[in-house]
């Protein structure tokens, strides 16, 4: 009877008025929140898929020009829509004026050439701008419809991008298209493409693009063997250490800063205080006072960063070894720097966290 008695209450309290009114307010509530999210989302999607006016102006007197006029347009016209596309929608109509004019100037004015890689550059760096990666990738085919002259120059555009957002999978999409089009690989190429695999801790993938790089005749920059120089020895890689050292011995003659200190730190590993001395004193004796101002931040961070950065490399076995070596050798080294008079006031607290990470 209790049971029925309840349920007749609460049949009531569902059917009174203040309990119809205030779910209908909430209903209704709920209905226009979704409604106005879907209309803003609409809206975003109508402006991102609405070209820029200037670019569509643009494009329609393009158009216009070769399809009825049967001319062919001032190149300021082209160069002022490359310019203002900030979509991916301008780039759709940039791609397709181009694929127009490239046929035009075929049939009708027998220009077999592409245009010059200035433009293709200025094409590449437009689509990055406008985050078009997949259009900016087609301006690194060798054939394609719409007469650009692809070149690697272009292609760093589209890497920096990748090094900017930290992206492996972009990196390894635009060096397959570097290969597969033919397009030779440069100094700066390298620059960029070290630079990703080091910020993305990519030790494997670095090695295999550097090996692809000396086979092909690339002659590296002190940039570049710098960044692998310094990966290795972040791994703890010594083995690897000396042949990148090797390499960068046989084509220059001065250490940087950089090169010099991954050296130092390879000796230390190998458990060879005073060898890392005399590396940084020969740094101390030949580097500008422009570059020897960076020493003591250089140093500083080999005692309080870089074993650290080691020991995450290392596995469990290794760890507790590495570390009271490194701890001692370190010590060790930087008491005799101080010994020959090298002036560095150096912080070794630090140090004390090495044992801490091993454990």
């Amino acid at each position: 009877m209790q049971a029925v008695s309840n349920a007749r209450r609460i049949s009531r309290l569902l059917q009174s008025p203040i309990f119809l009114s205030s779910h209908l307010r909430t209903t209704e509530q709920s209905f226009l929140k979704g409604l106005a999210h879907r209309n803003y989302s609409s809206e975003v999607d109508n402006v991102e898929a609405t070209p820029t006016e200037a670019v569509k102006d643009l494009y329609d007197k393009m158009l216009e020009s070769v399809k009825v006029k049967r001319s062919m347009p001032p190149n300021a016209w082209l160069w002022s829509m490359i310019s203002n596309c900030k979509h991916h929608h301008d780039i759709s109509l940039l791609f397709d004026i181009l694929q127009n004019l490239r046929r035009f100037r075929l049939s009708n004015l027998r220009i077999h050439d592409d245009f010059n890689c200035n433009l293709c550059r200025e094409v590449t760096k437009a689509c990055v701008h406008a985050g078009a990666l997949d259009f900016g990738k087609k301006a690194l085919w060798k054939h394609n419809v719409y007469g650009l002259a692809p070149s690697v120059a272009s292609a760093h555009h589209i890497l920096n991008y990748a090094k900017n957002n930290n992206d492996t999978n972009l990196l390894v999409e635009v060096m397959k298209l570097l290969k597969r089009n033919d397009l030779p690989l440069q100094p700066g190429t390298a620059d960029i493409v070290f630079g990703i695999c080091y910020n993305t801790d990519e030790w494997e993938l670095i090695n295999k693009y550097a090996k692809r790089f000396v086979k092909a005749g690339v002659k590296l920059r002190q940039t570049s063997f710098e960044t692998w120089m310094k990966f290795a020895a972040k791994r703890g890689d010594t083995e690897s250490l000396w042949k990148i050292e090797k390499l960068r011995s046989d084509s220059m003659k001065q250490h940087t800063l950089a090169t010099g200190f991954s050296c130092a730190k390879g000796l230390l590993l190998e458990r060879k205080p005073s060898d890392a001395v005399a590396i940084i004193q020969v740094l101390n004796q030949t580097l500008s006072d422009a570059k020897k101002s960076g020493m003591k931040g250089e140093l500083q961070k080999l005692v309080s960063e870089w074993p650290l950065e080691v020991l995450k490399h290392k596995n469990d076995d290794e760890r507790k070894t590495l570390a009271d070596s490194l701890k001692s050798d370190i010590l060790a080294m930087v008491t005799e720097l101080l010994d020959t008079g090298l002036e560095a006031n150096i912080s070794l607290e630090d140090l004390n966290r090495i044992e801490e990470v091993a454990q």
